[in-house]
């Protein structure tokens, strides 16, 4: 029989506390689904974040090997992080996450103008995804290089997130 996790514990205490607090006769605050929810997360032996930078990734600046050529940081655009990852069969898995003021068609023009030069067509959905202010999609070599673009649009300011994979140059 396997053993349960650490949060599987978690959770099944958090219940189990909320099933005998309903028997007491002093009635107490109702759980809701964040208490529950942060109970459940509050393990100190688990953690979503990383204090380690892989190789292949950059914050701030673009990442080693990054194919700036073919996809430039648009201008007066802000790089948060940036990462390129080899790949086996000689392609690399990028992706660019920048921040600027410029205007949503303006930066999707900045992506656009160096894939299309380079041979990639662009397809865009009827509508993009909930959320975004526009979206793309750029393929070539019969769809072994493709890249996807989702740009958001809060406060002013556009964060633009690129991924894919491109042949290595």
């Amino acid at each position: 029989m396997p053993r349960p996790t650490t949060s599987a514990l978690a959770v099944a205490a958090v219940l189990c506390a909320g099933a005998m607090a309903g028997c007491s006769a002093t009635p107490g605050p109702a759980p809701t689904a964040s208490t529950s929810a942060a109970a459940a997360a509050a393990t100190p032996d688990e953690t979503l974040l990383t204090d380690e930078i892989d190789d292949d990734t950059a914050v701030g600046t673009l990442a080693p090997g990054f194919p700036a050529a073919l996809v430039p940081v648009p201008p007066d655009a802000e790089v948060l992080v940036s990462s390129a990852e080899p790949l086996a069969d000689g392609r690399l898995r990028i992706s660019l996450n920048v921040r600027t003021g410029q205007e949503t068609g303006a930066l999707l023009d900045a992506v656009r103008g160096p894939l299309v030069a380079a041979g990639f067509a662009e397809s865009a959905p009827p509508a993009p995804e909930a959320g975004l202010a526009a979206q793309a999609t750029f393929s070539r070599s019969e769809g072994a290089e493709l890249l996807v673009v989702g740009v958001l649009d809060r406060d002013g300011l556009r964060t633009m997130t690129l991924g894919g994979t491109v042949t290595a140059p």
